[in-house]
């Protein structure tokens, strides 16, 4: 779904001289007919079978995406062919490795991987032959590994190239792309790097496109070109940037034909050995434009050069607005390159070239060379201007106009632009970890966006003490009850404290034992505090076993008599989930809290749901169910406590035990920020176990991930973007079960993103599908719309000087929400940074200015891992 922006006008300047006879455009993405997930390993297997299949079966207009998934980000394949119409994208993050079994690139004759006199041993990596309309686009990367050495040999397949050069011999290593006898070939803002080989070879193509393309390989890497259009027409190489160990682009025409109709646009070159045409030119080269282009460190600049065993003519060959900086040769224009010792009657005729705006910034060596007087070099020099103490050298040249003094390039040559090192650990720096102190953190409340300060200080309060508190109410079920101080039930004591209502706060002591009930208080209570009588958390346990899915009725059945007798904001709460289909995530809690004030101190607050294994669920596949509550997409999710809207809610040695979703805390409808306390306090689940959009401190806790699932995420936040903070971890412990049969990944936590069906992040293999902004969160195929308020609900959460179990992820912690590919895909995202760049240039753009310095989304400080 993401889209690359478009420039709203194409090389104003330089396309109305263009000599490529198409209108060539920024290319656009087209839409997904696939989305593959890459693996941990960069190693060892062939994903090709399954690539190729997806481009097999892809339908013309369409791409194949290899996506990156937290950790999986690789795939490794043997050669790939592509098919008409058929785009392979590379995702951002994600990188296809050409595999380094010779094997695998073999042509049949057991040479590839050696070096012998013909060096044609081996495939191509990438092959597209005689298609129409295919392409390779996106952020991710091609690594074609010509460092590393070959599978079961001592040696790199760059290494081989050296070897070769040293024996006369010539090397058989692939190629990394190359396009034979196609037409409307498209590379978008790929990165090629590490080619055994060529990068990008084309024979016969007629229309290509290398647009935001960087090619990135060591300069003593041998033969790896980076594009070479051969006896091909109608080529636009733009906006790319191209570093490696040979040609940075060579315009070739051999016997096939000739090259012609090219246009080199707004590049910068890096090392290499320049920008040529040659050494076959036999074929004719015509109409090649190169304007705007830099090149700083590159052996050899502009650069023609052929002999007459492979000589031809060129002509209409012009060069515009070029800057050269720290090249051995800035110009050189030869008719005698690699001179065979035996002449032929192939001669180079360099009848047409013009340079326009032409700087070399720094001394160098000019070669003017035309090959004899009948087959001059004819050369129109228009505002060129060479550093002083070049050395010219002019042979069988007729050049109109002269050298002048260099001009500055002032701001022309920019560094290598290396990737940036996107930390998926970011860890705070001091002083942002000081503002996660967790009064600083307690003292925000209110809209969000607009918090007012008021002051919290929870260690401060009684509650944090081990110094008994006075009990207005006593809960014991094996004792009388009288209705007035005396209770069977936790909820028959908290329905007297709302009806005595007032601003002094009750507390209801309860005694040890097991009570299997639910317990509901409502907004405007007054300050109620559940304090466990036992010897420690587990002796009092408030259990119940609600689950997303139970019905209305069924809700009905298990716990009407509980709320036949409650107080009338008590029995509301129950009247809002009697009637529904099902209950939903919200509606399953056991203890929910919708009152300000609130406290639990030394007791168990469980959802029972499934904690015992003993329920099955046949209809799901995995951790993947199917839809069968009328569209509310609720699955088996189980809340031990839900803090509803409830602010100052404070919880000291307390046990949280469930499974997915223990712990839930929201806020006002999102619209007002509320806060939470957790002390020294047990929590345990295993999916998206501690959610919501609230400020909360969990200060010196245990938290617990269970496994037995594909993956256990702890935290699930959803905070607004413009809300100060969401949850901080401060002093906890993280601690899982082993890994287990079912092999579960565990991680910190993924940003929530409300099941949402219409993404802007990432590819979505729906024919026709669309997302746009509107009033509801809704997805009809193949068209959804998505809230605002929805996007900017980013999910906040830093864990500082905490100690991690060796079990949790140890690269990606963070995890991204659900897969790429996924009608509810998000990627993690680390910063406020992140959420700009990844909406940039959609219609999902966030409006305003980015926040600088970028607001903290996820993070880490001082933690040990164990």
């Amino acid at each position: 779904m993401r889209r690359f922006a478009l420039l709203a006008c194409a090389l104003a300047g330089a396309q109305a001289h263009a000599q490529d006879t198409r209108d060539a455009r920024e290319p656009v993405v087209p839409p997904a007919c696939a989305v593959l997930a890459g693996e941990t390993a960069e190693t060892g297997r062939d994903d090709a079978a399954r690539i190729q299949a997806a481009i097999d079966n892809c339908a013309p207009g369409h791409a194949v995406v290899l996506a990156a998934s937290n950790d999986r980000r690789s795939f490794v394949a043997g050669p790939l062919r592509l098919r008409d119409g058929v785009t392979l994208l590379v995702d951002k993050g994600a990188t296809l490795y050409a595999s380094t079994d010779p094997r695998l690139f073999d042509r049949g004759a057991g040479t590839c991987g050696t070096n012998d006199a013909s060096g044609r041993g081996c495939r191509p990596f990438i092959t597209l032959d005689g298609v129409r309309g295919a392409g390779i686009m996106g952020g991710g990367t091609i690594d074609g590994q010509g460092g590393q050495r070959i599978a079961g040999k001592d040696e790199t397949w760059w290494q081989i190239a050296r070897r070769a050069q040293k024996e006369k011999t010539r090397q058989n290593v692939p190629r990394l792309i190359q396009a034979d006898k196609a037409r409307d070939v498209t590379l978008y803002r790929i990165t090629l790097k590490n080619s055994p080989n060529f990068h990008v070879t084309l024979n016969e193509v007629d229309g290509f496109t290398a647009w935001g393309v960087t090619i990135d390989t060591p300069h003593d890497a041998r033969n790896t070109d980076g594009i070479d259009p051969i006896s091909s027409r109608n080529v636009t190489i733009a906006h790319s940037i191209i570093r490696t160990g040979d040609d940075n682009v060579a315009i070739k025409a051999g016997a096939n034909g000739p090259t012609e109709n090219v246009s080199i646009l707004h590049n910068r070159f890096y090392s290499g050995h320049g920008m040529s045409i040659g050494s076959e030119t036999n074929g004719g080269v015509h109409r090649v434009l190169v304007d705007d282009l830099t090149m700083d460190g590159t052996t050899s600049g502009l650069r023609i050069k052929s002999n007459d065993m492979r000589g031809g003519r060129l002509d209409g060959i012009v060069y515009r607005d070029v800057c050269l900086r720290g090249i051995r040769s800035p110009i050189e224009i030869t008719t005698h390159y690699e001179q065979p010792a035996q002449p032929d009657a192939l001669i180079p005729d360099y009848a047409d070239i013009r340079m326009e705006r032409v700087r070399s910034t720094t001394p160098g060596r000019i070669l003017l060379q035309g090959y004899d007087d009948a087959h001059p070099l004819v050369l129109d020099l228009k505002d060129v201007a060479i550093a002083a103490g070049s050395d010219i050298k002019r042979e069988h040249a007729r050049v109109q106009g002269a050298f002048g003094a260099p001009a500055d390039c002032a701001g022309r040559f920019l560094p290598f632009p290396e990737p940036p090192v996107r930390s998926v650990r970011p860890q705070l720096t001091p002083g942002q970890a000081r503002a996660y102190d967790y009064r600083e953190v307690l003292k925000y409340v209110g809209p969000v966006g607009n918090e007012r300060i008021e002051p919290w200080d929870p260690l401060a309060d009684p509650l944090a003490a081990a110094a008994p508190l006075r009990a207005d109410y006593t809960v014991d079920a094996r004792a009388p009850a009288d209705g007035t101080t005396r209770f069977a039930t936790v909820q028959a004591a908290v329905s007297r404290a709302v009806v005595a209502g007032g601003t002094r706060r009750i507390v209801i002591r309860i005694a040890p034992g097991t009570y299997q009930e639910l317990v509901y208080v409502p907004p405007g209570a007054p300050p109620i505090t559940l304090d466990g009588a036992g010897a420690d958390p587990q002796a009092v346990r408030i259990s119940a076993a609600l689950d997303a899915s139970t019905t209305g009725a069924a809700y009905r059945d298990r716990h009407a008599a509980e709320f036949e007798h409650a107080a009338p904001g008590v029995r509301a709460m129950y009247d809002a989930l009697k009637d529904l289909p099902a209950l939903q995530t919200t509606g399953s809690a056991t203890v929910w809290v919708r009152a300000d004030g609130f406290q639990a101190r030394n007791l168990t607050i469980e959802n029972a749901y499934n904690r015992d294994g003993a329920v099955t669920h046949p209809e799901c596949k995995g951790d993947n169910c199917p839809d069968t509550t009328g569209g509310s997409r609720v699955h088996h999710q189980a809340v031990a406590l839900r803090v509803d809207g409830a602010d100052k809610a404070q919880f000291e040695r307390v046990r949280l035990l469930g499974l997915q979703d223990t712990l839930f805390l929201g806020s006002q409808d999102g619209t007002a920020t509320v806060r939470s306390f957790f002390h020294d306090t047990y929590i345990e689940g295993d999916v998206d176990f501690i959610f919501g959009d609230t400020i909360a401190v969990f200060k010196d806790c245990a938290i617990h991930a269970i496994g037995g699932r594909s993956a256990s995420y702890v935290a699930a936040p959803d905070t607004n973007r413009r809300a100060r903070y969401g949850f901080v971890f401060d002093g906890c412990r993280f601690t899982s079960d082993a890994p287990g049969p079912a092999r579960t990944q565990f991680y910190f936590a993924r940003q929530w993103f409300h099941n949402e069906r219409c993404t802007p992040y990432g590819f979505i293999p729906v024919e026709g599908y669309t997302c746009r902004l509107g009033d509801v969160d809704v997805y009809q195929a193949p068209n959804g719309t998505i809230r605002r308020r929805t996007l900017e609900t980013v999910g906040k959460a830093v864990i500082l000087r905490s100690h991690i179990g060796p079990h949790f992820e140890k690269t990606t912690p963070w995890s991204e929400w659900n897969r790429n590919g996924t009608l509810a895909h998000r990627p993690a995202q680390f910063s406020s940074d992140d959420y700009w760049d990844n909406l940039a240039g959609t219609p999902f753009a966030p409006p305003g200015q980015r926040p600088v310095p970028a607001d903290v989304y996820l993070g880490e400080y001082d933690n040990i891992l164990e």
